[in-house]
């Protein structure tokens, strides 16, 4: 992945640019981000928020007592995700990137919520619950 990128909701109204490759990616299975996005599985990025820049305004919802998502205030896309269990990081959704090819997942999170349905053919490591990415 390139080291800088850049992204934005639907309508464009709120745009990032990062200063800094990510610290992580990985492809989340968990229910919360399921249910959270309406998809079977949410590709994310992990970035110190220093090293993201904003433009238009992000507003924040409290998901759980210790996430808050960030969406467009306009057309509702979701763009981030904060939480205390992962202290000093911001996670972008890697499908809001102006380039989405640009991403590779290193791994897949939260395999043990996954869809029985769902089937993906990689060769990613797979962790039952959340990985230790720091």
């Amino acid at each position: 992945m390139p080291p800088k990128l850049s992204g934005r909701c639907l309508c464009g109204a709120v745009r990032y640019k990062t200063t800094a490759a990510p610290l992580w990616t990985a492809l989340c299975h968990c229910e919360s981000c399921r249910r959270a996005c309406s998809a079977p599985v949410v590709a994310w990025m992990g970035f110190a928020p220093s090293d993201v820049k904003w433009e238009g305004t992000r507003k924040t919802y409290q998901s759980s007592e210790i996430a808050t998502r960030g969406f467009c205030e306009t057309c509702g896309t979701q763009i981030s995700f904060e939480s205390t269990r992962w202290p000093g990081e911001i996670h972008l959704y890697a499908v809001s990137l102006d380039d989405p090819a640009d991403y590779q997942p290193q791994l897949h999170c939260h395999a043990a919520e996954r869809l029985p349905w769902l089937h993906m053919a990689d060769d990613l490591p797979v962790f039952k619950a959340g990985a230790d990415l720091s």
